[in-house]
């Protein structure tokens, strides 16, 4: 039942280019000023972008309303959901809702345990989880009815993606449970992090080996270290990261004032790279809270200007 204009997330990848997708931190506060800012620095340079729904669990604007402020800035929103904070009721209005304003890209999440945030007493709600929430994105579009079975009057035309991690625990299982959400409906996957490149291309490898890669389009996630200190946090206390220790000696290596351009170029070094493997269908570049390297990565690595698509 899709009929109506492909977001251009979807018809820059149709038309077989390597797409560039980044996002946003919605403000802990209710003034925009914070994300319309974030968003002019990056707006030329992307296909589109992500907002985070309350990441790790913290408080924050919501993505629907941040989504809209980037849609009448002209901008390609993706609309990130998590399962955690919502049952299957308000997940439904609120694709509802991103839809009325022509939001057409979503990304499925189940969302950070809530004991990382600032609310740990808050009670996680999961009443489906992010495979569930990809099925009942891709019914109320194909089928045109909610999960009650009513029918929907001007269904919702979303993008459906997901998230992939290639280096959680047990590795083995990582390509089948990328083999479940496109089962599930998902039609692009932006990946955690990617710091070890060898890893990476192992799974990508495996995901060609079963046909994986004609199936769905995987971003290549991306995201530039601003110093040792930020690498050996992320390689120690963040959750399903690898961070090769070859990186962090790198960084460690470098002086301290030349650390944050040291990672710029190794996150461009890392795409250049990618680049060339096959199945990888564009990146997702997450520079956290540093939207402003956004423009000198995507330029660098030959991925501006941004193709046009009618």
């Amino acid at each position: 039942m899709k009929t109506n204009t492909p977001s251009k997330l979807e018809k820059v990848l149709a038309a077989g280019h390597l797409a560039v997708t980044s996002e946003c931190g919605p403000p802990r506060g209710s003034d925009p000023k914070e994300i319309s800012e974030k968003a002019e620095l990056i707006k030329d340079y992307v296909d589109a972008v992500n907002i985070t729904d309350n990441q790790t669990s913290v408080t924050r604007m919501c993505s629907l309303a941040a989504c809209i402020r980037l849609k009448l800035m002209g901008l390609e929103p993706v609309l990130q959901m998590v399962t955690r904070d919502r049952n299957r009721i308000a997940l439904q209005s609120d694709i509802l809702g991103a839809a009325s304003f022509d939001i057409n890209n979503i990304l499925c999440l189940s969302g950070d345990h809530q004991s990382f945030g600032d609310c740990a007493q808050g009670q996680n709600v999961h009443d489906l989880d992010s495979m569930q929430l990809l099925q009942t994105v891709r019914h109320m579009r194909d089928e045109g009815k909610f999960l009650g079975g009513d029918d929907i009057k001007r269904p919702p035309q979303m993008f459906a993606g997901a998230a992939a991690n290639p280096f959680a625990d047990p590795f083995e299982i990582r390509v089948p449970r990328l083999a479940k959400k496109i089962a599930a409906g998902a039609e692009f996957i932006q990946t955690q992090c990617i710091y070890n490149l060898d890893r990476f291309e192992e799974w990508m490898k495996q995901v060609v080996d079963r046909g994986l890669h004609e199936k769905v389009a995987i971003l290549a996630g991306m995201t530039p270290m601003k110093n040792v200190g930020m690498a050996r946090y992320m390689k120690n206390r963040v959750p399903g990261m690898d961070v090769p220790d070859e990186v962090i000696k790198r960084l460690a290596d470098t002086p301290k004032e030349k650390q944050a351009q040291e990672g710029i170029d190794i996150c461009v070094e890392a795409i250049e790279r990618l680049k060339a493997v096959e199945g990888v269908r564009g990146f997702h570049v997450m520079a956290i809270e540093w939207e402003e390297k956004v423009p000198e990565i995507v330029e660098r690595t030959g991925l501006y200007p941004r193709p046009q698509v009618d």
